[in-house]
């Protein structure tokens, strides 16, 4: 249990507590500031620690900012010189370490000594370097405004999955009137989309909806007459795709598809609760080819059973298929997943490896890393890593995980966020989880979304 005399700390401190499993443990902190320095004094395990950092600051929101930093920093020294355990990203527990980075750098610093000084690893440092380099003309033209499109349905639950999503057999009820009001939705964005970078449509598994369904999704999209730009469709499991979905999402002007197969062992598809073979998986991808999309291929790095050497086969099928992007997760333990139910922390034996072999692999193919992300509980504290051949990026990733656009999305559980003051303030605007409700209130939706953009 941790007792804190300084709450606003304790959401941070916690992050660091539930990387080493130690909710359970009685830690005590102490804060004080005085003449710019932070003084953080930690009990744990009978003994008391005290750390000192000095840092001038010019405003409340920056003296906070400093206060989390080193609280956390000072919990996390404190845990892993008790317990032996180093993680790969030391003490940092935000979303997105390059964003981080990007404060730092426009705050006059140097984010690579920060990184060191929050023991993230040599290797890991050099990764978000790789990043920061590949998104540099990303960056420059940060601004303008992305549009997701978020359709929740899908064949089964996998066992990781927390997501909204329900089997499409008992959902189905449901797709005709969602689909109606996310037409609504979409028509009601049109003048908001003053400079447009990219369009998504995500899941779920958009193609577990019929080809009608499907065009009416396209339509309302295509009658926003938007200028040409990256338009993907995270078309989802391999067992979805049909020549005919594929036909329309060309016709349609699509440019990107995603694949996510999260392996190519067939064990492990079931396991996971996918209907799908892994020879479902080169079908799909042969079928897409045919169209010219840049095609992007997901798989989790931690799967139930699976060994290094199962994780190894699943790179090298995937690169042997040469698509424009491969994303890479960490399987993680989420909330409202099947997987949760039956274990209360990941520990996989060579997690570590699987994501070095990733980099090493996916490297010598010719991929750069492009985007990274993580999320709570993630097995080994690593991290989600989309790769890409080079000029074959997604702007949409980019822009949506550095926070450096707009993004106005329609649909159940989807996150509309505007960047203001070069992203010194972001708002945001959440749609209902739940489809029924979702439905039932699109009119208030619109109305409140667009209001945020107005």
């Amino acid at each position: 249990m941790l007792n804190t005399n300084t709450e606003y700390l304790r959401p941070e401190i916690m992050d660091v507590i539930r990387l080493f499993d130690a909710e359970n443990d009685d830690v005590t902190h102490y804060f004080s500031y005085g003449a710019n320095e932070y003084y953080n004094c930690i009990e744990y395990g009978g003994e008391f620690y005290d750390f000192t950092d000095t840092r001038k600051t010019e405003n409340q929101l920056e003296f906070k900012r400093f206060a989390k930093r080193y609280a956390k920093l000072a919990v996390y020294k404190v845990l892993s010189k008790s317990k032996g355990i180093n993680f790969p990203y030391g003490a940092l527990t935000g979303i997105r370490p390059t964003k981080l980075a990007y404060t730092e750098t426009a705050a006059g610093g140097d984010y690579k000594k920060l990184f060191e000084e929050c023991k993230v690893s040599p290797d890991n440092i050099s990764h978000i370097e790789r990043i920061l380099n590949v998104q540099k003309p990303f960056y420059e033209n940060r601004g303008g405004q992305n549009l997701f499109v978020s359709l929740p349905f899908c064949p089964t639950k996998c066992e990781y999955c927390s997501f909204i999503t329900a089997p499409i057999s008992s959902t189905r009820q449901y797709v005709d009137g969602y689909v109606t009001c996310v037409e609504k939705e979409i028509e009601s964005v049109k003048p908001l989309l003053t400079n447009i970078k990219s369009v998504y449509i995500g899941g779920g598994t958009p193609f577990s909806i019929n080809e009608k369904q499907l065009g009416r999704i396209y339509a309302a999209i295509n009658a926003l007459n938007l200028k040409k730009c990256e338009y993907t469709v995270e078309a989802g499991r391999p067992d979805t795709f049909t020549e005919e979905k594929l036909k329309l999402t060309k016709d349609f002007g699509v440019t990107r598809i995603c694949i996510n197969p999260q392996s190519f062992k067939d064990e492990t598809l079931v396991k996971i609760g996918r209907r799908h073979t892994c020879a479902d998986i080169y079908t799909a991808f042969e079928m897409s080819e045919k169209y010219g999309f840049d095609i992007n291929i997901d798989l989790i790095a931690g799967l139930t059973g699976e060994t290094l050497t199962d994780f190894e086969n699943s790179l090298k099928r995937a690169v042997e298929l040469n698509p424009a992007n491969i994303t890479v997760h960490t399987l993680s333990l989420k909330s409202g997943a099947r997987l949760k139910e039956n274990c209360n922390r990941l520990v996989i034996d060579d997690i570590g490896a699987m994501l070095n072999l990733s980099r090493q692999m996916l490297s010598a193919a010719g991929y750069e890393p492009y985007y990274m992300y993580w999320q709570k509980y993630q097995a080994g504290g690593h991290e989600n890593c989309g790769w890409a051949k080079r000029g074959k990026e997604c702007v949409y990733n980019i822009d949506v995980m550095e926070e450096i656009a707009d993004n106005i999305a329609v649909g159940a559980n989807a996150i509309s966020k505007r960047i203001f003051a070069d992203g010194e303030r972001i708002e945001r605007y959440a749609s209902p989880k739940d489809i029924p409700t979702y439905i039932a209130k699109t009119e208030k939706i619109i109305e409140e979304r667009n209001k945020l953009f107005n």
